[in-house]
């Protein structure tokens, strides 16, 4: 999950807007070293207090998606739902149809639809489909 964030989200020190105009820093951060909601006054952060937040941000990810799980799922299955939540939110998964499957055990199908999450600012983006499609392949992936 931790290379494919990084890969996708890209560092930026200084605070910019994402496709859905949310404020956003470091690898994605929509929160601040202080907790606070990140604006365009944000001070820039550096590599390591990047990885910190991103660290941050993983294990509230993870958290997250073992809360709303309920099925028992691979490893690979973790850290690819955990890249798909760390860029849709956790409020979005559990709204899910990919959630609901998985919960279901219906894996393949879960993997089925996981293009459904390639829109970003309300339009599909590149990026976001090559990230939803790696994201399937490790999904798929066996130990």
């Amino acid at each position: 999950a931790v290379n494919l964030i990084k890969k996708f989200e890209g560092f930026s020190s200084s605070p910019y807007k994402c496709p859905s105009s949310l404020w956003t820093i470091s690898y994605g951060s929509i929160f601040g070293l202080d907790g606070n909601r990140v604006d365009g006054n944000h001070r820039a952060v550096t590599q390591e207090e990047g990885d910190t937040l991103l660290r941050r941000d993983l294990k509230r990810t993870e958290v997250a998606v073992a809360r709303l799980l309920k099925q028992p799922i691979t490893l690979n299955q973790f850290s690819a739902t955990v890249s798909l939540v760390f860029n849709i939110g956790s409020g979005n998964f559990q709204k899910s149809q990919i959630r609901m499957r998985l919960n279901r055990r219906d894996y393949l199908g879960a993997a089925d639809i996981w293009w459904q999450w390639r829109r970003g600012g309300g339009r599909i983006l590149a990026g976001l489909v090559k990230r939803r499609e790696e994201e399937k392949q490790l999904f798929l992936k066996d130990e």
